[in-house]
């Protein structure tokens, strides 16, 4: 009898990086810089936002990105600056028990890959310093290829260069809507909610002991 795919045996395992391997928030860098709570709110909410952001991880320039923006809401330039300059203080730690499960399954030998909506400088600078990643095969950076998840161009691109079939890659991401992506086109997916949860799906899929 032939099993669903999310039954099928899983031959890599591809991990999402942000709010799945290192929590992000870009209100925590504003913070910082901006002691009126309204302030904050309307800032965030208007000027440096996450949908904003998203054109950078799709690989806009951040030059053009960021002067539009002054010209956009004047009287914020070093405010704007901040973003471009400081974005890992957006970065503030770890997902907690993820970081765990990766070295698990790198030590029973399970190839790890990741598809990250990540500006390319932005990634970069991160990059140098996590040595979590050095675990890692292939990481497609959304930056780097100019499309981002949800496409589904990115999950094909992905495909082709990890070397599995969709239905033999178990995809780990925090967003619905990338999942539901990554689903539709074959992949075996894992809608990321905690790595108690996480853990207990690779264990009763025999990835973990």
């Amino acid at each position: 009898m032939h099993r669903p795919a999310e039954f099928q045996p899983v031959e890599a395992v591809v991990f999402d990086v942000g709010r799945v391997l290192v929590e992000w928030d870009m209100r925590l860098l504003f913070a910082k810089l901006i002691p009126e709570p309204e302030r904050l709110d309307w800032f965030c909410a208007n000027v440096v936002t996450e949908e904003w952001h998203f054109q950078h991880d799709v690989g806009r320039d951040l030059a053009e990105m960021v002067a539009e923006r002054k010209a956009a809401f004047p009287g914020n330039d070093t405010l704007i600056d901040a973003y471009a300059t400081r974005f890992l203080e957006t970065i503030p730690g770890n997902v907690p028990g993820s970081h765990d499960i990766v070295r698990e399954l790198a030590a029973r030998d399970v190839p790890l890959f990741a598809i990250t909506n990540f500006a390319s400088p932005f990634w970069r600078e991160y990059r140098a310093t996590e040595p979590l990643f050095d675990l890692f095969g292939e990481i497609v950076v959304s930056g780097d290829e100019k499309l981002a998840k949800p496409d589904a161009r990115i999950f094909d691109l992905a495909a082709r260069r990890f070397g599995h079939r969709p239905s033999a890659m178990l995809f780990i991401d925090d967003n619905a809507a990338n999942i539901a992506s990554a689903r539709d086109l074959g992949w075996q997916v894992h809608h990321f909610h905690g790595a108690e949860a996480l853990r207990a799906d690779l264990t009763e899929r025999g990835l973990l002991g």
